[in-house]
């Protein structure tokens, strides 16, 4: 296994519960890939996602690793529901705030924040995202890649009517404008493109699954930040006897007889294998995005009431004048020293090192006081409470974890002709296979847990799907 992120970490128990004998070789010092943390002062950060979406994958992880049925999830980690799921301040200064997974809640709360018929409209796009879901749930997310990937390059998002005919949607940007109309609700959908990595202007219809899954599945928490899942599936690992060597670089996948024969490291060493399964970063797909994060160090209790999830909107893109700022404030003591006092992320999609040069002498730092500012309408005495902040630009994250450019891959998308779909789990080679957020189904701990379960799946020799 080459790397220790959430999917080889994910595919390595799945693999050694099966009779495997399996070894991790990673890079850096630690596990969790970019589910990472930062710890200073008695604070503590996520510096990777902070929220799990849909749950089901990892309980379905630890019931499958586990002995006799015991061990699942919720024995290893507190997830908890995070209700409301999100608060949001549009640029006009509207505020509103999201319950979790309630339809018909989301639409009482937008007809209440943004006038009668903004969440019906809204409403009416998530019934047509069900379809998206419906009919991509098993190809995109539940199997492999099919080996004529075609019919996944065409958008199944249904359009609404116009006249007598159905006109394509080019865009989420577009679809937003066209049958959502009004302007909160169009900074509502950018906001769930952006979180995911995503420039509405770019990622086709389809993308109104990500939205339809969080207000469908729901949005959880695990206590102790998602580092605290990344620990719990490396202690299954270690249980169902995986070995793992740390800061041990793999140079190179080394071929013999015409298959995966085993992995050649940094040193020279060469180490054989029946299988390898490599989970390192990928070459990044054109439109994929960065994140640039900001950890907020404050004095002063968090506020009774605080929803844990706040967005802040600005322009809708990844435009780093008038950033788009996803707040999480999770009421958390495993992150604070104390309760006088209370740690804040802040984090941005933004583009990757490369496009824009964010090692440039003092150009983080202006954009992170561009950021803070910005938080300033969902947290208004920032400036009296900060004692310390911390910045994370994609180049930090390129370094720590090997990610070209700091890119960080978004779930698969159907439609725009392929160009959201991820490298399929069999590699070029026989014997190799990939998995992670650089392979199908794509980037996120979900995802990655998923494309983990598909590769278990096509070494045990089967179909190659998350059973």
């Amino acid at each position: 296994m080459i790397g220790a992120g959430m999917g080889a970490l994910a595919a390595a128990a799945r693999l050694a519960t099966a009779g495997h004998r399996v070894t991790v070789y990673e890079r850096a010092a630690t596990y969790g890939g970019g589910v990472g943390r930062y710890e200073r002062d008695g604070f503590a950060f996520d510096t990777g996602p902070g929220l799990l979406h849909l749950p089901a994958v990892y309980r379905d992880l630890f019931i499958k690793t586990s002995r006799g049925g015991k061990g699942t999830l919720e024995s290893v980690v507190e997830v908890r529901q995070t209700d409301p799921s999100s608060a949001h301040v549009l640029p006009d200064g509207t505020r509103f705030a999201l319950p979790d997974a309630s339809r018909a809640g989301v639409v009482a709360a937008l007809d209440a924040a943004l006038g009668a018929g903004a969440g019906q409209r809204w409403g009416e796009v998530m019934n047509r995202a069900r379809h998206v879901w419906e009919v991509t749930r098993r190809p995109l997310l539940e199997e492999t890649l099919a080996a004529d990937p075609t019919p996944l390059g065409r958008d199944p998002y249904p359009a609404a009517r116009r006249g007598l005919f159905r006109r394509a949607v080019p865009s989420l940007a577009a679809l937003a404008a066209r049958e959502l109309g009004h302007p909160g609700l169009v900074a509502l959908m950018s906001g769930y493109a952006l979180q995911y990595g995503l420039d509405p202007a770019t990622a086709p219809a389809s993308a109104v699954v990500l939205p339809y899954m969080e207000q469908t599945f729901g949005t959880r928490y695990v206590a102790g930040g998602m580092r605290a899942l990344a620990g719990a599936v490396y202690d299954r690992c270690v249980a169902r006897g995986v070995a793992f060597r740390f800061g041990a670089e793999v140079t190179r996948v080394v071929e013999r007889d015409g298959r995966a024969a085993g992995v050649e490291l940094a040193d020279g060493e060469v180490a054989e294998a029946d299988v390898v399964v490599d989970g390192r970063p990928g070459t990044p797909l054109p439109g994929d995005l960065a994140r640039f994060t900001v950890l907020l160090a404050l004095r002063g209790a968090r506020p009774s009431g605080t929803a844990h999830r706040t967005v802040v909107h600005g322009s809708g893109t990844p435009d780093e004048e008038a950033p788009t700022v996803t707040v999480l404030r999770p009421d958390d003591p495993a992150l604070r020293p104390d309760d006088r006092h209370e740690s804040a992320v802040l984090t941005v999609t933004v583009r990757p090192q490369g496009p824009v040069d964010w090692t440039a002498p003092g150009y983080a730092e202006a954009f992170a006081d561009r950021v803070t500012r910005a938080v300033g309408a969902a947290i208004p005495d920032l400036a009296d409470r900060l004692l310390w902040r911390e910045v994370r630009t994609p180049a930090d994250v390129a370094a720590a974890t090997g990610a070209p450019g700091g890119a960080v891959p978004a779930p698969v998308l159907a439609g725009a002709d392929g160009a959201f779909l991820r490298t399929a789990n069999r590699g070029g080679t026989p014997g190799l296979y990939l998995v992670g957020g650089s392979a199908h189904p794509g980037g996120g701990p979900a995802h990655a847990g998923m494309s983990a379960a598909i590769v278990a799946d096509l070494i045990a020799g089967g179909p190659g799907g998350s059973r």
